[in-house]
């Protein structure tokens, strides 16, 4: 007896099968757990304010910076 039959693991057959690959995406698609309508848009919502926080703390350091390199090199 062979240590893959020991171990109980299959043999995966070899090349590529369009059918099998379609089978395999639609049993992990079943698995997944959709967000409800309210939950995509909270925190879609809470996406965007973190993204518009951010840019305009970058926006507002690239300022001081810009302003703070003109008064010593100005």
């Amino acid at each position: 007896m062979s240590k893959k039959e020991e171990a109980g693991i299959q043999e995966v057959p070899k090349g590529f099968s369009v059918g099998g690959f379609l089978k395999g995406t639609k049993e992990e698609l079943d698995k997944v757990v959709w967000p409800t309508r309210q939950q995509l848009l909270s925190e879609s919502a809470g996406v965007l304010l973190m993204v518009m926080l951010s840019a305009t703390l970058i926006y507002l350091i690239d300022n001081f910076f810009r302003w703070s390199s003109g008064q010593v090199f100005g």
